[in-house]
């Protein structure tokens, strides 16, 4: 709005106007009398015409300053209408931006999105919720979310190698961007070595597995594993922090998934043993309703994770601690 006209002098006009005098008018508009006067001098200059008669008594409008100061008054009126109504339209035209998000800050490259996201839609302000992943769907469907992060395993891709483009997911309910592809791994503890060395999916199921919420992306990754098998593991020790399931696996208590980047944090410090014939493929993505895909808010939040990600030189992420 810095570009607006000055209407400084106009101000100066109609106030000595209406004071008949430059210092009552200087202290009503909070100036000097020097300050007012000059205004008055640059506005008489720009019109070529005399606006006030210099008395013994104080100022009067001239002829000319009569005529100009009902324009003066519906100038000034105009522009503060004006300032008024873009005002109100710059608060109308603010969006949030509600996000999920379900992983540490930096796996997901929440700054850089944020960052990219506030340079290019710069009166978009981003609401955070943290939770997990079934959680982060289940807000989006009913709206309370407008995009959130979520994982699931990787579905096959023709060729392997293609990028991997947006899919439907949720009964075509939802669309996913795929970001990341990672694995997790099986890991037990270290005396299980010979339980767990060359064994399938099936016969892993009938040991026992540490336990993590419903919501988790864990709990439903390995419920779909075994599902198909008819058996569902015996689960232990309710957890939903990574470094705590390696603790747990390291004591003996069961089995977990684990990331490799986050089992290489460990170095050599390990009590566990990592299954050799098992892994699980698996997408981070960002999620929105797909009837709301084209949404601008929603298809700016895309196009910034986009470029968040899939920049030429992205810088590589530690791996997250929460499921």
């Amino acid at each position: 709005m810095s570009d607006l006209p000055n209407t400084q002098p106009l101000r100066c006009f109609v106030t000595v106007a209406r004071e008949g005098s430059v210092s009552r008018a200087a202290a009503s508009l909070h100036l000097t009398q020097p300050a007012v006067s000059l205004q008055l001098k640059g506005l008489e200059e720009s019109t070529g015409l005399l606006l006030f008669n210099r008395t013994p008594g104080g100022l009067t409008l001239t002829e000319a300053g009569t005529a100009l100061l009902p324009r003066a008054q519906e100038a000034l009126s105009a522009l503060s209408g004006f300032r008024t109504t873009a005002n109100s339209l710059q608060d109308s035209l603010r969006e949030t931006l509600r996000l999920g998000t379900i992983l540490d800050p930096e796996f997901t490259r929440l700054g850089a999105f944020i960052k990219e996201l506030t340079a290019s839609s710069p009166r978009t302000e981003v609401f955070l919720r943290h939770g997990m992943s079934d959680d982060v769907l289940s807000q989006i469907r009913k709206g309370e979310l407008d995009v959130g992060f979520y994982i699931d395993a990787t579905p096959e891709r023709f060729p392997p190698s293609a990028p991997a483009p947006e899919r439907d997911s949720g009964a075509g309910s939802f669309v996913l961007a795929p970001l990341l592809t990672f694995t997790y791994y099986v890991i037990a503890p270290a005396e299980w070595t010979h339980q767990v060395t060359g064994k399938s999916w099936r016969e892993l199921g009938s040991l026992p597995w540490l336990a993590t919420p419903s919501a988790s992306a864990h709990r439903r990754l390995l419920d779909d594993i075994f599902r198909p098998f008819g058996v569902m593991p015996k689960r232990v020790a309710l957890t939903d922090q990574e470094e705590a399931m390696i603790d747990f696996v390291e004591s003996g208590i069961g089995l977990s998934l684990a990331r490799k980047c986050v089992l290489d944090r460990r170095g050599h410090k390990r009590n566990f043993v990592i299954a050799d014939k098992v892994s699980l493929a698996c997408d981070l993505s960002i999620a929105c309703l797909k009837s709301r895909r084209h949404e601008p808010t929603v298809a700016r939040a895309f196009s910034a994770m986009g470029r968040a990600w899939f920049h030429p030189n992205p810088r590589p992420s530690p791996s997250p601690v929460a499921l």
